[in-house]
């Protein structure tokens, strides 16, 4: 049996239920919303929330955010299938997990994020998926960046056999050509800053703009020029994050 693809909760080593207290709202909201956009997985999508591009890009989108700090993906798996699915219908997710799952194989890590996508296509079947690579980390190249590519090849490979998905890499130019990660993108070299964010998910913004308004060409270039055109200057004083 695969821990990474077994759904399982969080265990509460703090004692003060914060993940379950986490996952009860986000099913008690689900209830109540009608996102157009949903994002699933761990703190690097958990923090665009409260990052300066939420407000000018994805609220507006109708976005709705399911992520969690440090989750793994047996976790993900878990709330995915208790609740969190059951009364939305958004029209594109967005899932971005496995970083977190230092204990578990290349081949483990890579099955539990396709459980992941099996379990969203079973429950919303008419929802597009976009299913993000995992970035790299670290200041200079290590064994988790290489571990992080042999996943992301995998994931490709066998999203292949699903229908409505689509796997993207957005870290092309997150790496410096010297293979060093910046500070200013990656102020801890794991979690964004918010130049970092802008760098990562302005393509993301862009094509769901385009997936959701694709039929009106100059809708959908009036809003990417807009958002991005407001929005505020890089800041490199990054709040401090979980995993």
């Amino acid at each position: 049996m695969n821990p990474a693809a077994t759904p399982t909760p969080l265990v509460d080593v703090h004692g003060d239920e914060r993940w379950m207290s986490i996952h009860q709202r986000f099913v008690s909201q689900a209830r109540e919303l009608e996102p157009d956009v949903l994002l699933v997985g761990d703190s690097l999508l958990a923090n665009l929330q409260s990052s300066e591009l939420w407000e000018s890009w994805f609220a507006p989108l109708h976005t709705m955010n399911l992520a969690i700090g440090g989750d793994q993906t047996q976790h993900v798996l878990w709330r995915l299938q208790n609740g969190e699915l059951e009364y939305i219908q958004p029209k594109v997710i967005v899932v971005l997990v496995g970083t977190n799952n230092h204990e578990h194989s290349v081949d483990q890590v890579a099955d539990g994020i396709m459980e992941i996508c099996n379990t969203i296509t079973e429950k919303l079947p008419t929802a597009d998926i976009l299913l993000l690579t995992l970035l790299p980390r670290g200041q200079k190249p290590n064994h988790l960046r290489e571990k992080h590519k042999k996943i992301n090849g995998l994931i490709s490979e066998a999203a292949k056999a699903l229908d409505r998905i689509q796997v993207v890499n957005l870290d092309k130019d997150i790496i410096q050509s010297d293979g060093s990660i910046s500070h200013r993108d990656m102020y801890d070299y794991l979690h964004l800053s918010h130049q970092g964010y802008r760098r990562i998910f302005e393509p993301l913004h862009e094509l769901l703009s385009q997936m959701l308004h694709g039929d009106d060409s100059k809708l959908v270039n009036e809003i990417v020029a807009a958002t991005h055109s407001t929005l505020p200057s890089p800041s490199d004083n990054p709040q401090p994050a979980e995993q």
